[in-house]
């Protein structure tokens, strides 16, 4: 029975999809103004194993993550290089693609563009403000938050709390707005600024209604799972619940998800405080498997420390599994008792996941596997489960080369060698081996082999 850790009330929940055998998924995306960094791939990494395992589980899944390609700081990115905020958004749209792929990231049922829904994004506010949930001021619209029905209960905080904490604010916007905790739902046209026209006035969306907009369009008033980084919670998430259920009087996602975010020196990396480390930047040192690894094999939930050791510890034990994958005889026939053994495994590996996706324990489970497989159990029952548990990973290895012959030969060589007992010439033959790049393994089972 798979269980979901729910933000909303803070419980694990048995997981009930809307309609049987599909996920309707929305992963709040990227503001297109430069390369994503190591943290923005935590989220998106994080993300794709849930949704690779819901697959795994029989699960179609309808995935929508979206790109904000209008913002501020688009716009300020344009103005310093004198091009247009279309220029830097489709660049860094393409970079996300080309970033995300080496990161094996499954491309989503839909990656819209906030671009692409203002007239949607349009008649969505008119209809919030013929409900009165929104109000004009001078070209800018904005919601009021007192309508809103448990507003911040995501967040666990309360309409009171926000009230207080914004008291004694002097700056314009506030002057003009009914309650220092309403939000814009669009921002009035200002100078040499991107706008389109609406009845209330020219000017561009707000961040959150964007969002709210694209998710109704793609998947319906009501989804299944919403999820993003931790620092969504509020204001983003909170806005995009009062202003979805405000204009569809239906709830807006049944279950909420949070990824913890990436920590440099116990801070969070982010742009702002300049701290982190690009995944365009990162994957010219790496091998993109590595930090795929590294960003996908701790529970979707904890915090990730980004440091030397823990991209080292990745490598490693990619290596590892590269190794027993290469090590493993698919044509081998497996006896009743590896067959149960493997059921073991797979079962235990399903169970660990169902408990909130935690790729920890699946991972304790898998290692487990490996020993067993490096025993020289193997067949295709077990390079399946191998595949179906790497590709939830976003983990891939070719399959083994045959060897050329005259390496062959060394090998049964070396085999002669050893049998007349000249382990000089043995040794000789390993060391050349191993100057191509092949490692032998002298095993119970026979000599085994893999590339450095």
């Amino acid at each position: 029975m798979l269980k979901i850790y729910n933000t909303m009330s803070r419980h694990l929940e048995e997981f009930q999809p809307l309609e049987p055998g599909k996920v309707k998924m929305y992963v709040c995306g990227p503001t297109v103004y430069n390369y994503i960094h190591v943290g923005n791939a935590r989220s998106v990494v994080a993300f794709d194993v849930i949704r690779k395992y819901l697959e795994y589980r029989g699960f179609t899944v309808d995935y929508v993550s979206n790109f904000t390609d209008v913002d501020d700081k688009i716009i300020k990115v344009a103005h310093n290089e004198s091009t247009t905020p279309q220029e830097v958004s489709e660049r860094y749209i393409r970079a996300f693609y080309e970033d995300t792929a080496a990161l094996s990231v499954k491309k989503a049922t839909h990656n819209p563009k906030a671009t692409e829904y203002i007239s949607d994004m349009i008649v969505f506010i008119q209809d919030l403000i013929d409900k009165k949930f929104a109000y004009v001021v001078d070209g800018d619209v904005y919601f009021r938050v007192a309508k809103a029905k448990d507003y911040a209960k995501l967040a666990n905080k309360n309409l009171a709390e926000l009230l207080e904490g914004a008291s004694g604010r002097l700056d314009e916007e506030a002057a003009r707005k009914e309650s220092a905790a309403d939000f814009a739902l669009w921002k009035a046209e200002k100078t040499g600024e991107i706008s389109w026209d609406a009845p209330w006035g020219a000017g561009r969306p707000g961040w959150h209604i964007e969002c709210s907009v694209m998710s109704t369009s793609l998947l319906g008033d009501t989804i299944d799972i919403h999820g993003g980084g931790a620092d969504l919670e509020f204001p983003h998430h909170t806005n995009e619940i009062a202003q979805s259920e405000a204009k569809t009087g239906q709830k807006f996602a049944n279950y909420w998800m949070h990824n913890g975010f990436v920590n440099v020196d116990g801070e969070k990396m982010s742009k702002s405080l300049g701290n982190f480390t690009t995944v365009h930047e990162l994957l010219q040192a790496i091998e993109p498997r590595v930090l795929r690894f590294f960003l996908a094999t701790t529970h979707y939930r904890r915090p990730v420390n980004f440091t030397e050791e823990g991209l080292q510890d990745a490598e490693n034990n990619v290596k590892k599994l590269e190794n027993a994958y290469r090590n493993l005889d698919a044509s081998a026939v497996l006896t009743e008792t590896e067959l149960t053994e493997l059921s073991v495994f797979q079962t235990s590996f399903k169970e660990a996941m169902d408990d909130d996706f935690n790729i920890a324990n699946g991972l304790t489970v898998f290692y487990d596997f490996i020993s067993w497989v490096n025993k020289g159990h193997g067949g295709m029952l077990t390079l399946e489960f191998f595949d179906q548990v790497l590709e939830i990973l976003g983990i891939h290895f070719e399959k083994a080369e045959r060897l050329a012959s005259e390496i062959e030969a060394m090998i049964e060589a070396r085999q002669v060698a050893r049998e007349v007992r000249d382990f000089a010439k043995a040794d000789e033959i390993r060391d050349q081996l191993k100057a191509e790049g092949i490692v032998l393994e002298d095993t119970k089972e026979g000599v085994r082999w893999h590339r450095e």
